[in-house]
C-alpha cells in the first residue's frame, strides 16, 4: 500500500473515532475558539477605529494647519493668513469662489450616556463652505443649523454617546446655550462623533478673534496638493502647511491602532499558550489510548510518516473547528458594535468594530497553527514508540 493510501486510511479511521472522544476533543475546540474570538474582537476594534478616521479623508481635500503642528487642536491660522490662502492656486472653485473654509476645533466637557462619566466632546465651528467641501455630510433628522444663531447639529454617534444631545434640547456648552436642531451622518467618518456650530459665534464666545484652528480646502484634483502647498511655502507671510486630508487622518490613527493591535496580539499569544497545552494534553491522551491500535498498524507494515500525519490532521481539524467557531462568535457579537475611545486630540471618538474577511482568515490561520503545534509532539511520540512496547498492552 502506498504512503498516500496509508495516510488516507489512518486519517479516516482517526476522524471516524472522534465522536467517541467528544469530551476530550472539545478541550481543543473550546480553547482555540476562545483565542480566536479574543484575537478577532480586539483587532476588529483597531480595524474599526482606523476605518472611522480614514473615512473622513479624501484625496482631493487638504487640511491647512500651522507649520510645526500635527493636529487641529494645536494649530492656529490667523484671519489675514486665511484670506491670503484663499487666493492660492490649485483650489477648486464654484462660480469663481474658492472652496476653502476656516474652522475652529475645540473640546467641550460633557457626560457620557453609558456611565455618566465626564468626557471630551469634539466641537467644530464651520462656515457655509464647509458643507460644500464635505459634501458627504447629510442631515438625517431635524434640519441644519442657521448661521448667526446659537444652534448646533450633532453627528449620530455623538448623539448616541453624549448626554443631552436630543433634538430640541438646550445644551450649556462653552459658556453659551446651544439648541440641538439636527443630526447628521458623514459616511461613518470621525465627524459623526462631533457637534457642528456656526464658527463666527463659536469664536466670539471663545474670544478668539484672531482666526481659526485650521482650514479645509477642496482641490481641483488630487494632483494639485503640491501646487497648493508649494504656493503657501513660497509665501513669506504664511506660516502654514497643507496636508492631504487622507494622510492627516491616517497619521492621527496610527498610534492608537498600533497600540490596540499590539495589545490584541499579546493577549491572544498568552491565551494561545494555554490552548496549546490543552491541545498537547488532549492529543497525548488520544495517542495513549490508541497506542495498541497504532502499534498493530505498524506491525502490519504501515510506516511512521502516515501515523504522524494522521495525528496532525486530527489536531488541525479540531483546531479548524475551534477557529471557525471563534470567528462566528466574534462576527455575531462584535461586528458593528459601537464603542468609543480617546483620539489623538484627547477627544472621544465613536467607532464601530469591524470584523472583516481578512481578520477571519487571520483568526482561522492562527487556529490551524495552534493545532499544528499542539499535534506535532504527540504525533512524533506515537510514531517513535517501539512496536513491542505498545503491543504488551494486548
Amino acid at each position: 500500500m502506498s504512503t498516500l493510501n496509508q495516510i488516507f486510511v489512518i486519517t479516516l479511521m482517526n476522524l471516524r473515532n472522534l465522536p467517541a472522544r467528544k469530551a476530550s476533543s472539545m478541550v481543543i475546540v473550546v480553547g482555540i475558539a476562545g483565542v480566536v474570538t479574543v484575537l478577532i474582537a480586539i483587532l476588529s476594534m483597531a480595524q474599526g477605529f482606523e476605518a472611522t478616521l480614514r473615512g473622513a479623508g479624501q484625496a482631493d481635500r487638504a487640511i491647512v494647519i500651522r507649520a510645526g503642528s500635527d493636529s487641529e487642536m494645536g494649530s492656529s491660522v490667523p484671519v489675514d493668513e486665511a484670506r491670503q490662502i484663499e487666493t492660492m492656486p490649485g483650489l477648486a472653485r464654484i462660480d469663481g469662489n474658492p472652496l476653502v473654509a476656516g474652522e475652529t476645533y475645540v473640546i467641550a466637557d460633557i457626560k457620557k450616556r453609558a456611565n455618566n462619566s465626564d468626557a471630551n466632546m469634539p466641537m467644530r465651528g464651520v462656515e457655509p463652505e464647509s458643507f460644500k467641501i464635505r459634501n458627504e455630510v447629510e442631515i438625517v433628522e431635524g434640519r441644519n443649523f442657521q448661521f448667526g444663531r446659537f444652534e448646533l447639529i450633532a453627528g449620530v454617534k455623538a448623539a448616541n454617546q453624549f448626554q443631552g444631545i436630543d433634538l430640541g434640547a438646550q445644551l450649556q456648552i462653552r459658556g453659551a446655550k446651544w439648541k440641538v436642531v439636527g443630526l447628521f451622518e458623514s459616511g461613518g467618518s470621525i465627524h459623526e462623533s462631533e457637534v457642528w456650530v456656526d464658527n463666527a459665534i463659536l469664536v466670539a464666545e471663545l474670544n478668539r478673534g484672531w482666526g481659526y484652528s485650521s482650514m479645509i480646502a477642496r482641490l481641483e484634483s488630487p494632483l494639485d496638493l503640491e501646487v497648493f502647498g508649494n504656493a503657501m511655502e513660497d509665501d513669506p507671510q504664511l506660516e502654514t502647511k497643507a496636508v492631504r486630508e487622507s494622510s492627516y487622518y491616517n497619521e492621527q490613527s496610527t498610534g492608537i491602532t498600533s497600540l490596540i493591535t499590539n495589545f490584541g496580539y499579546w493577549v491572544a499569544a498568552i491565551m494561545a499558550v494555554g490552548a496549546i497545552f490543552g491541545a498537547l494534553n488532549t492529543m497525548y491522551s488520544a495517542v495513549s489510548t490508541r497506542s495498541v491500535e497504532i502499534a498493530t498498524l505498524r506491525a502490519l507494515g504501515f510506516s511512521p510518516i502516515p501515523v504522524v500525519i494522521s495525528v496532525l490532521v486530527e489536531s488541525i481539524m479540531l483546531a479548524l473547528l475551534g477557529g471557525s467557531l471563534g470567528s462566528a462568535i466574534a462576527y455575531t457579537f462584535f461586528n458593528g458594535y459601537t464603542a468609543s475611545t480617546m483620539g489623538a486630540t484627547f477627544s472621544q471618538v465613536s467607532f464601530d468594530f469591524a470584523v472583516t474577511r481578512e481578520l477571519i482568515v487571520q483568526g482561522i490561520t492562527w487556529s490551524c497553527l495552534l493545532g499544528l503545534i499542539g499535534g506535532l509532539f504527540p504525533s512524533v511520540a506515537a510514531a517513535r514508540q517501539p512496536i513491542t512496547v505498545a503491543l504488551r498492552g494486548l
